[in-house]
C-alpha cells in the first residue's frame, strides 16, 4: 500500500465514525460538531483525490456556512438545550435492518464490478479545471441561469430565517 493509500483509508474511516456519531449522538449540538467532521474528512478525501476546487466548496459552503448555519437555527430556536425527550424511535430496529440491508446491497454491487481496481488517468498538465467550471457558471450558454436561481433561493433562505428567528415584542 502506498501513503495516499493510508492516508485515504484513515480519513475514510474518521469520516465514518463521523458520520455515525451525527446519527447517534444524543445532543443535538454534539450532533451538529460531528456532521462537521464528518464534512470535513470529506473535504480531506477530495483533497486526497486531487480535487482541489471541490475540497474549498465543500470547506466554505458546507462546513463554513451551512453547518454554522445549522449551529445559529438550533441556537435561536430552542430555549433549553436539553434534550428531554426519547432520543430513539421505535422503528429504529426496522431501520437498521434496512441500513444493513443496504449495506450488504452495495458490496455485493462493488465486488461484482470489475472498475475497483481500476485508476483513474491524469489529468494533462495544461487542464484548469477551476477555469472551465468558472467559465461554465458564467456563460450564457451553460449554467448561468440555474447559477442565479440558486443564489435567489438562498436569499429567500435566508430572510425566511430571518423572519422566522426575529422575535415580536
Amino acid at each position: 500500500m502506498t501513503i495516499d493509500q493510508i492516508i485515504f483509508l484513515v480519513v475514510a474511516v474518521a469520516t465514518l465514525i463521523a458520520a455515525f456519531r451525527v446519527v447517534t449522538t444524543g445532543n443535538l449540538i454534539h450532533a451538529a460538531f460531528w456532521l462537521i467532521a464528518a464534512l470535513f474528512g470529506v473535504a480531506a478525501i477530495f483533497a486526497i483525490l486531487h480535487a482541489s476546487f471541490l475540497a474549498v466548496v465543500q470547506v466554505v459552503v458546507y462546513i463554513g456556512a451551512i453547518s454554522i448555519l445549522f449551529i445559529f437555527a438550533v441556537m435561536l430556536t430552542r430555549k433549553d438545550m436539553r434534550d428531554q425527550g426519547p432520543q430513539l424511535n421505535r422503528n429504529w430496529g426496522f431501520g437498521a435492518f434496512l441500513a444493513a440491508l443496504a449495506l450488504v446491497g452495495l458490496v455485493f454491487l462493488v465486488h461484482g464490478w470489475s472498475g475497483v481496481t481500476k485508476t483513474a488517468p491524469a489529468f494533462p498538465s495544461e487542464f484548469d479545471a477551476v477555469s472551465a467550471l468558472g467559465n461554465a457558471l458564467v456563460s450564457p450558454d451553460a449554467y448561468v441561469l440555474p447559477f442565479e436561481v440558486a443564489s435567489v433561493l438562498l436569499v429567500a433562505a435566508l430572510v425566511g430565517a430571518v423572519y422566522v428567528a426575529y422575535n415580536r415584542k
